[in-house]
């Protein structure tokens, strides 16, 4: 996954944190309250010297690379001495968490414990609902979790399997999208005036018509065609239809009368729905025991799957963690 993604995720739970709300470095145990966030860093005001620190987004991304490099999990006694707020402010991202027993920072799938020194009790759970019957949102869930999964900035690297799995599960969600597609078009039909665009968050629609012609009886077509002065060889052409007729009762062969050239291309065989269903149920099960910041992340790497959010440019100031 981008660090963008994650990035983002993180300021926009930096955005509901109180402005009252204390964080706790874990190696130094000092306090500090996050008091401004931007979009290149997040500036810090330490309890009890009231010094205040602005945190670079580059230096965010380092520890995040190094969290990746490490299968997950980083050593905290391997940050410099200044560093020691980044993962109290990175604990507060749904997947990242502290384990000070431990005395490391670890990236989970299910939603983490952060730093916050909060007296307030948890957030409720979500009331994120799934859709009935709509093949689509299960289809979509599942191709998701399968984005997550695998690396696809390189394809040619992925093993065929996986290169299988994507290709079945993009096929389905297209199919039930498009099933879903002309569903909403005929129920936006009854509520566009024509010409008049609609806007939404993600873009607009607008009602138009288009002419679709079919020829009417041969015989009439050709007869009218005469009367008004035009040779019926003129309008007339080979039908392949009752050429392949032909070539049944011959012994003319394809070639004989067709140009054929040959392509080759993939095609979805079959789905194998038991395997699906079980991994959904999976998904389903996972997503319901989240808390309402799991679901909420869900929610924006969607978004940033939708709008392809391209990295944001970095600053290149501060103190670089060493590995």
């Amino acid at each position: 996954m981008p660090f963008s993604v994650s990035w983002n995720t993180l300021l926009e739970e930096l955005d509901e944190v109180p402005d009252d709300a204390e964080l706790v470095t874990p190696l130094s145990h000092d306090t500090f309250r996050v008091t401004d966030v931007q979009e290149h860093r997040v500036v810090v005001t330490f309890g009890n010297t009231g010094e205040r620190r602005p945190l670079q987004r580059d230096q965010f991304e380092t520890l995040y690379r190094r969290i990746q490099d490490s299968n997950g999990t980083f050593e905290l006694d391997r940050l410099p001495p200044d560093a020691d707020p980044y993962p109290a402010v990175l604990s507060l991202h749904p997947r990242f968490e502290v384990d000070e027993e431990q005395d490391i920072i670890i990236e989970k799938e299910e939603a983490t414990d952060t730093q916050l020194l909060s007296d307030e009790p948890a957030a409720a759970e979500s009331d994120r609902v799934e859709p009935d019957g709509l093949d689509v949102y299960s289809d979509a869930l599942l191709l998701i979790d399968a984005l997550e999964r695998q690396d696809v900035s390189d394809l040619t690297a992925l093993e065929t399997d996986a290169l299988v799995n994507l290709y079945t599960l993009c096929s389905d969600v297209q199919r039930n999208a498009n099933d879903f597609r002309q569903d909403i078009a005929d129920v936006l039909l009854d509520k566009l005036h024509h010409d008049q665009p609609v806007h939404g968050q993600y873009g607009s629609v607008q009602r138009t018509s288009r002419r679709n012609r079919s020829l009417r009886d041969e015989e009439e077509v050709l007869a009218t065609l005469e009367d008004a002065g035009i040779d019926r060889e003129r309008v007339t052409s080979v039908d392949s239809k009752k050429v392949n007729e032909a070539l049944e009762v011959t012994e003319l062969s394809e070639t004989d009368v067709y140009e054929v050239d040959e392509s080759e291309y993939v095609r979805k065989a079959e789905v194998d729905e038991e395997v699906k269903e079980s991994r959904l149920q999976g998904l389903k099960d996972r997503l319901a025991a989240s808390s309402e910041a799991e679901s909420d992340e869900l929610r924006q790497e969607i978004e940033a799957l939708e709008e392809r959010i391209d990295d944001l440019t970095s600053f290149s100031t501060g103190t670089q963690m060493q590995g």
